[in-house]
């Protein structure tokens, strides 16, 4: 009966800690999905009046030095132990968490670029700091069989949220809801983090518990640098990913059909269809990611790309001004999908000695970088007055193109860990 009452509680302890993570994950995903890549655009854009290639180079700054920073503070991670140490995770947490409550606040009073220039260079310090150690805690908090569940449900709730939630993706809009869920958040970490609560004994010795500890993808081989070939293989694949999906989907932000027939459109009944698929793609893709070799997932991503962008081609060629929600909600359930994987794999390659560089990696490098990147081209291309559908034309390429490199390499030898 003991023995029974143990693992109950173990099971329960295992939830709460399960809940509290994807609370907070979602939380900061619907954070830097809207108030930080939507609505700082719109700042400066709209309010300042700056030009789009100048208001891209100042995201292009805020993602070189989130990443930067990221990747610094993982290998620091990684050398110092922190992997090792949730409770000092914990209260840097929420110093990210009451710098960005800080900053949300502060975006209201941007008057000048300087000022602006100086908000994102804070906001991407933070965030550097953020990725590594609030994702580094899935290795803490979420047994390994739970991960891509977990994933599913934090990609549920920010996508539903983020399309439910702003009444328009003004600054204004984007930022309202954050003025009572930031501080809400600060101060529930600094509650957990701070006082010396006895349910923190359930938690602080997960690393050495294999069922937290020991990724599914996690292997003992390594470069010279630390770092598995695996984890480069993913990697790539995910920097691929953002890049394709960042390429295609800032152009169609600057295409009034293409939005308003969907993702700013002033039917509400629209806006909730596509959040609710992306709802029922992440359960899916939450569901296969347990199941399956991530690989095959990754052949959904591109292959879904790929044909979305072909429809937004053929659309433009023959619809005239009537487009089909298909389009949106197939891009949905693709964004969905990666989403996931963005949430489960980087934890999955590592352990706890090496999950601030893994997650620091996959998600700053492969994310933010790859953003940066499209960005850039993107706003070149507009700048030279390139056809919308040789844009989507060129992306459709890309994404068929690594859809295509895959289908090749499934034909080699692989080896798989399963646990």
């Amino acid at each position: 009966m003991r023995l029974i009452t143990k693992s109950r509680e173990k099971q329960l302890y295992t939830l709460f800690g399960v809940l509290f993570f994807i609370g907070m994950m979602a939380v900061g995903y619907y954070y830097n999905l809207t108030f930080v890549q939507l609505g700082l655009i719109d700042l400066g854009e709209r309010t300042l009046g700056l030009s789009r290639p100048r208001v891209a180079a100042d995201m292009a700054l805020l993602a070189v030095l989130t990443a930067l920073t990221a990747i610094a503070v993982g290998w620091w991670s990684n050398r110092r132990g922190w992997g090792m140490n949730l409770i000092l995770r914990f209260r840097l947490a929420f110093g990210v968490v009451l710098s960005q409550t800080v900053l949300t606040f502060a975006a209201a009073r941007i008057t000048s670029e300087a000022g602006f220039l100086a908000w994102l260079v804070v906001c991407s310090l933070t965030l550097g700091v953020g990725v590594p150690v609030t994702f580094s805690m899935t290795v803490d908090l979420v047994p390994r069989r739970w991960r891509g569940i977990t994933a599913a449900m934090i990609t549920s709730v920010a996508y539903l949220a983020a399309n439910i939630i702003p009444a328009s993706w003004r600054v204004e809009d984007l930022a309202a809801p954050l003025y009572w869920i930031m501080p809400a958040g600060a101060l529930g970490l600094a509650a957990l983090a701070f006082i010396p609560w006895p349910f923190w004994k359930h938690y602080t010795q997960r690393y050495l518990d294999p069922a937290f500890a020991r990724g599914r993808y996690s292997v003992s081989e390594t470069n010279r640098l630390g770092i598995s070939p695996r984890l480069l293989g993913f990697i790539l694949l995910m920097f691929a990913v953002f890049f394709v999906d960042s390429l295609g989907f800032l152009r169609m932000l600057e295409t009034p059909l293409f939005m308003l027939t969907a993702w700013q459109s002033p039917a509400a009944g629209v806006r909730l269809t596509i959040g609710v698929v992306h709802v029922i793609g992440a359960l899916v893709a939450g569901v296969l990611y347990d199941v399956l070799n991530v690989r095959a997932l990754f052949y959904w991503i591109f292959g879904i790309f790929s044909l979305v962008h072909l429809m937004y081609s053929f659309s433009l060629r023959f619809s005239g001004e009537s487009l089909p929600l298909t389009m949106p909600v197939l891009y949905a359930l693709a964004v969905s999908i990666y989403t996931v994987v963005n949430f489960a794999l980087w934890a999955d390659t590592a352990t706890p000695r090496t999950s601030g560089l893994n997650t620091a990696l996959g998600v700053a490098f492969s994310g933010w970088f790859a953003t940066f990147l499209s960005t850039a081209l993107a706003v070149y291309w507009e700048s030279q007055d390139l056809a919308l559908d040789r844009h989507l034309n060129i992306v459709d390429a890309i994404s068929m193109l690594a859809f295509v490199a895959l289908i090749l390499l499934a034909f080699r030898p692989k080896k798989e860990v399963h646990q």
